[in-house]
């Protein structure tokens, strides 16, 4: 049955990237698509982001099928463990997709609390102490930030209602984008400061991110892999989608600001962290800390070069986050055990993934020539070309703390000397496939971005700009 349900999770996934790759042409070539009287709405934003969750779920369910066989086969779960992992697994897929396909701001919220539901189940997956309390960290801080997101969108309703929206449409996105200029400047002020905060917390922002290491670190690895790699994007979408709303009302001072501080927060102090830490998992969801804000950090500076890059960053963090957690995964269960300093001459131990854990680790810096150089570069760019060059300096000493504080780590993890008596040799199984699957995109928009990908990113970094 647990290879049924690892077979049948690998055919759904495919099948819904196939389907999804078609609705993405059909937005980026024809303009928004809506279902349902107008329930569902999927802009280049959305078909953005359900690109992303579709293509990282399939690898994350097809690396799932050989980890979970691991533990099976070790003991570290049943058989009926691992039936109800794929469930809850497909499900948290599945909330995800229905938080970027709604166009009402209550659904979105909706959604948004049930990723952190179902997710917190597999948080907890182990039912070890630590996993459990993790668990429940994960879902106190969460479920306090949500509150305040939902207190900032009563707020938005109450403006969209002051401004002539009828009570049934006052949250729908699209009709709070056309009044946005009528809304009441004060009250859309609060709402997306309150709405930041309540989904900052959920997209792992400074000083809102103490769930999100031990969650990370807890949770299966292809699990690590999507709330990473996804779900932070997926937090993230919700707080953009009142930004715009916000700009629009505001002018783009006062969210842009906001956006800049909390991003800047975020590198700093998540690359404060990168140099201390001891466990694999902990140290790249401190890394996913960092490059939320450095998205954030684009978007906050603006202009069409920030803005390309903060949009082409999500890309490229989504991809190599899944890469490096499928690569600890893999460390994990040959080293048996997530501490650094236990693992050591991953190059020589684990012939495939030791490499692979070297290019990602180098992409995730910003080496080139991997795609997130190209986005960090615009990201620091954007600074200087919108007169402020302290923010791009800042930027720079950011990304300098965490490339040192990861490769100091990585020297040892790759290079060092394994432990006497360890198992050489590694086959090219599904154990490592997923993990080319997403190193190649990875590499590749460094060195070539494929006009479709280009076009749809341009979309989306034209919608934060202002533009419909």
């Amino acid at each position: 049955m647990t290879t049924v349900a690892a077979w049948a999770g690998g055919v759904w996934s495919a099948v819904f990237l196939g389907l999804v790759g078609i609705l993405v042409r059909a937005v980026a070539g024809r303009g928004a698509w809506t279902a349902l009287g107008g329930l569902l709405f999927v802009d280049s934003f959305g078909a953005l982001m359900l690109a992303l969750i579709a293509f990282v779920g399939l690898a994350a369910t097809l690396y799932s099928a050989a980890y979970m066989r691991h533990e099976l086969a070790t003991g570290h779960v049943t058989a009926r463990q691992v039936l109800y992992y794929h469930l809850w697994f497909h499900l948290f897929q599945l909330s995800m997709v229905a938080a970027v396909v709604v166009d009402n701001l209550g659904f979105l919220w909706v959604a948004i609390e049930a990723t952190t539901l179902v997710s917190a189940i597999l948080v907890g997956f182990y039912n070890r102490r630590t996993s459990l309390e993790a668990a429940w960290k994960y879902v106190i801080l969460c479920g306090a930030g949500i509150a305040f997101a939902l207190l900032g969108l009563i707020l938005l309703y109450h403006a969209g209602v002051q401004a002539g929206l009828s009570p049934a449409a006052a949250l729908d996105w699209t009709r709070l984008l056309d009044a946005a200029p009528r809304l009441n400047p004060a009250l859309v002020r609060l709402a997306f400061a309150l709405a930041l905060v309540g989904f900052g917390t959920k997209a792992g922002l400074a000083p809102m991110h103490s769930w999100l290491p031990d969650a990370h670190s807890q949770a299966p690895s292809p699990v690590s892999a999507v709330l990473s790699g996804v779900l932070l994007n997926t937090a993230l979408y919700a707080v953009l989608r009142l930004y715009m709303v916000a700009r629009r009302a505001l002018g783009p001072g006062f969210p842009n600001g906001v956006l800049l501080t909390f991003g800047l927060m975020s590198l700093l102090v998540a690359g404060l962290f990168i140099l201390v830490q001891r466990d694999f998992k902990r140290l790249l969801a401190y890394s996913s800390v960092e490059h939320m804000g450095l998205i954030c950090i684009g978007i906050g500076l603006g202009g069409p070069v920030g803005l390309f890059g903060a949009v082409l960053h999500m890309v490229g963090h989504s991809l190599t986050k899944s890469l490096l957690f499928f690569t600890a995964g893999n460390l994990g269960h040959r080293y048996h055990t997530y501490r650094m300093d236990r693992i050591r001459g991953a190059l020589h131990t684990l012939p495939v993934t030791g490499p692979m854990l070297v290019a990602g680790t180098l992409v995730i810096t910003g080496m080139p020539p991997g795609g997130l150089f190209l986005s960090e570069f615009s990201i620091v760019a954007a600074g200087f070309a919108t007169g402020r060059a302290w923010a791009g300096v800042l930027v720079l000493a950011g990304i300098a703390l965490a490339f040192a504080g990861m490769m100091l780590h990585l020297k040892e993890m790759a290079l060092g000397l394994a432990p006497a008596g360890l198992p050489t040799g590694e086959r090219y199984t599904w154990a490592t496939a997923p993990l080319l699957l997403a190193l190649v995109p990875a590499l590749l928009i460094g060195l070539w971005l494929p006009p479709g990908l280009t076009g749809l990113i341009r979309q989306v970094a034209g919608l934060l700009g202002g533009g419909m």
